[in-house]
């Protein structure tokens, strides 16, 4: 048989071709020196078989400039059973491998590189697990078994094994060497999928095995005998280029349902705050009290921290002379330091709002993808489960700039990893995964995870109760991998969670009273930002403040869940997802349960947990947040039932039911005001003249800052934190218990002044009060005091003018009373 030539477009076979048993496909370029000895081992060892098999060698040129056809051409003469097979330039790998497998006939076709660095002997090996029921068997260099007899260079090798390290976690996980030049398929399977291959390069391996996982056909990974040849084709740039062509891979294996419900998902963001994006940097949520103020803040000072590299965990710039443990105040280290460059090019307002915009999206996302992975495949419903999950009440309530509670995309992923944990398939790889996971969320935020881990907790508890045969297979894997998560994650936590809890400004828990807990009837009511069915007044009356409407998921949604639920009984999913939102919701109401229209109060079941450590310290009302994503994935599953059904009339009810209980609760846009415009005292660096930061004076606006006026704050991040102060918002402790309370340690002179500042009545000021104001003045180091226009003013300045025995000078828009002159 004389060569065979074809061009780079001949992926069709020839009709009336008969099929032989094995095609060996070598794809080859500027091989004239390795090639030759190749073909006669693997055309030797053939011959030798004796076993009656026909075969084919299928030599593929890619634009070679050397002899390789030559070499090709005096073995085709020696054996007609070897082919050429040419392309007119070189394309790269992959372009070649599609050219050979699409023109073999092999029942089985095996492909292998141009060095034969797995001699063909180990054919046998992949024979055998072919024959055991797979669709391709793979030699591999990484799995127990595996004989290297000859190295690559170490930086070669340490490049493939961080390459391989990525494809497993992106492409195909569970297979340790995708790279290996030694592979043998089911002819059929392997013409399908080369030919509807794309990638020209060294990433083609990924591609097919890729293909041959979706479509379900299995794969065995083969330890092979492999010694490093010399010659390599493989360029140091051609790491770069397999990574590259890895994302191209996953960009097309993303659905347009999917890219178009993310892209859904950023637009109902960025409508939630379409009234701050209208102007970032001067336009503030009014609902988020003081905590915008307050999160600003935190990204700027950790941009700080991040540039001039100091400790990011604690900072004396708020609350000065003792500081900020900022570990204990959930600054977002795992959002705050990436977002770094943007805080010093676009300002903290900018960066915030990219955070919490983002981060939304990120968070719908994520259970978008745990959905249409564990639920169920319909997109339609999966995004309906996944909106709900994100823009629930309580979620669009926290918006208000509590990015800790609203930036959740980890959940999803933690919760996926648990539950590959329970399958008991790759437990320690799944158990470090779990670890790093975990990690970083706790530098995300520990009382959502906590809060997480409720729930998951509540769920596995009703799962395993309703399917014992499940619990007895997958408890042991589970704490196996969990027990491998706390070995990676605790040492990565130690320190700072050390610092948290023992170190500088730490504190012991923060209470917030006995009515943190929700009333039943905020479980049924509607939130103050539902569009069609919201109550401002019912909201405030039924939570703590508008960041805290925990709650309120409506009557319709309720009364739907109930329905999902009796509707899907016989599932095992329903049950426990039912028993985890009615235990959350229960717990929500806190230690005491008020009975609406009566004076009857009766214990709740976090009485449980309430003096327990960490538990002490969440508002239980948060714990209705768990209740979010368990509507989210009941709905989802109704709704994918309900298109499944074969009924119109049944669809229609059951669609109009879901539209019914969602159309009152979706969220109107976040409101926004006008924030105030920073002094020119300030803006303009006139405060610069004032305090001698290089001997670390402070300045001190009248009255401190504290959680009920933290505007100070953002005069702070516009001087770039060029100055201290004492009082501020903040997390910090109080006396000698360490007992958690907002805002600095207070002292005489600044309760005198948060005193007027809500009263207006200025006190009688003698020289107990002067003297006690000087200490105090010195305990803060102050330069200087400045009084912005704002309530009750004049009585403010007539209360600092008998403290300090002088009246102040009006600069730059504010009352200025420099304390380096005599009073």
């Amino acid at each position: 048989m004389s060569a065979v030539t074809r061009g780079p477009g001949a992926y069709e076979r020839t009709l009336g071709a008969h099929e032989v048993d094995l095609s060996v496909v070598i794809p080859a370029y500027n091989e004239e020196n390795r090639l030759g000895r190749t073909l006669d081992a693997i055309t030797g060892h053939l011959r030798d078989a004796g076993d009656g098999t026909t075969w084919e060698v299928i030599v593929v040129d890619d634009g070679s400039t050397d002899g390789t056809r030559d070499v090709v051409t005096a073995a085709t003469e020696a054996e007609p059973r070897v082919q050429l097979v040419t392309s007119p330039r070189n394309r790269g790998k992959g372009h070649a491998l599609r050219l050979g497998v699409c023109a073999s006939y092999g029942r089985r076709v095996l492909v292998t590189d141009a060095d034969l660095a797995a001699p063909i002997e180990e054919l046998e090996h992949l024979d055998k697990a072919l024959a055991d029921g797979r669709t391709a068997a793979i030699g591999s260099r990484a799995t127990p078994g595996a004989t290297i007899e000859r190295h690559q260079h170490p930086v070669r090798e340490a490049l493939g094994r961080a390459g391989n390290f990525l494809i497993r976690g992106l492409a195909v996980p569970g297979i340790r060497d995708t790279q290996c030049g030694f592979k043998l398929f089911d002819g059929e399977r392997a013409r399908e999928a080369f030919a509807a291959s794309r990638l020209d390069g060294f990433g083609i391996d990924i591609e097919i095995l890729q293909y041959f996982r979706r479509s379900g056909w299995p794969v065995a990974e083969v330890p092979v005998r492999w010694a490093h040849q010399s010659g390599s084709k493989i360029r140091p740039w051609d790491y770069a280029r397999v990574l590259g062509e890895l994302t191209a891979l996953k960009a097309r294996s993303v659905r347009r349902a999917d890219l178009l419900a993310v892209l859904a998902f950023l637009l109902m963001s960025v409508l939630l705050y379409a009234g701050r994006w209208i102007d970032p940097n001067h336009r503030y949520l009014p609902d988020s009290l003081q905590d915008q103020n307050q999160w600003e803040w935190f990204f700027a000072v950790t941009a700080d921290h991040v540039v001039h590299l100091r400790n990011p965990l604690f900072t004396t710039l708020q609350g000065f002379p003792d500081g900020v443990n900022l570990m204990a105040n959930t600054v977002m280290l795992g959002v705050s330091v990436p977002f770094t460059p943007i805080t010093l090019a676009l300002g903290p307002a900018v960066s915030l709002g990219l955070a919490m915009t983002l981060g939304l999206t990120a968070t719908a996302a994520a259970w978008y993808w745990l959905i249409v992975r564990r639920v169920g495949r319909h997109r339609g419903a999966a995004f309906t489960g996944a909106a709900l999950a994100t823009f629930a009440p309580p979620m669009v309530s926290h918006a208000n700039a509590h990015p800790n509670f609203i930036v959740l995309f980890m959940m999803p992923l933690i919760i996926d990893r648990a539950l590959r944990l329970c399958e008991g398939a790759r437990v320690r790889r799944d158990g470090i995964v779990l670890g790093l996971m975990a990690t970083y969320q706790i530098f995300l935020g520990e009382e959502p995870l906590l809060l997480a881990a409720m729930g998951m907790l509540l769920f596995a508890l009703a799962y395993a109760v309703a399917r014992r045969d499940v619990a007895k297979e997958s408890w042991r894997p589970l704490f196996k991998g969990l027990g491998v998560a706390l070995l990676v994650c605790l040492p990565l936590v130690a320190f700072p969670l050390g610092w948290q809890f023992f170190g500088p400004q730490s504190y012991k828990s923060v209470l917030h009273g006995d009515n943190a807990g929700n009333s039943p009837l905020a479980l049924l009511s509607f939130a103050e930002r539902s569009l069609v069915a919201g109550n401002e007044e019912t909201a405030n009356a039924l939570s703590l403040n508008p960041t805290e409407q925990n709650a309120f998921y409506g009557w319709p949604l309720a009364a739907l869940a109930f329905a999902i639920v009796i509707g899907l009984w016989e599932r095992t999913l329903v049950k426990a997802l039912a028993f985890t939102g009615v235990a959350a919701a229960l717990l929500s109401l806190g230690p005491k349960i008020p009975i609406p229209l009566t004076d009857t109060v009766v214990p709740g079941p976090w009485a449980l947990l309430s003096d327990k450590p960490l538990f002490e310290s969440v508002i239980e009302g948060r714990v209705a947040m768990i209740c979010a994503p368990v509507l989210g994935i009941l709905l989802a599953l109704a709704i994918d039932a309900l298109v499944r059904s074969p009924h119109l009339g049944t669809q229609f009810v059951g669609l109009t039911a879901v539209a019914a209980a969602l159309i009152p609760i979706v969220p109107a846009p976040l409101k926004s005001v006008e924030r105030p415009e920073v002094p020119a005292f300030i803006a303009d660096g006139t405060w610069k003249s004032y305090v001698d930061t290089g001997k670390g004076e402070t300045l001190v606006p009248v009255p401190l800052p504290d959680p009920g006026n933290a505007e100070a704050l953002h005069w702070q991040t516009t001087a770039r934190l060029q100055f201290r102060m004492p009082g501020g918002y903040f997390n910090g402790p109080y006396g000698e218990e360490r007992i958690g309370i907002y805002g600095a340690s207070p002292r005489y002179t600044s309760n005198l002044l948060r005193e007027v500042r809500y009263s207006g009545v200025v006190p009688e000021i003698g020289d107990n009060w002067r003297a006690q104001a000087r200490r105090d003045f010195a305990h803060w180091k102050a330069g200087a005091l400045v009084l912005a226009p704002q309530g009750y003013d004049a009585q403010l300045r007539e209360t600092v003018e008998k403290l300090v025995g002088r009246p102040g000078k009006w600069v730059g828009g504010v009352w200025v009373w420099d304390l380096h002159e005599e009073g």
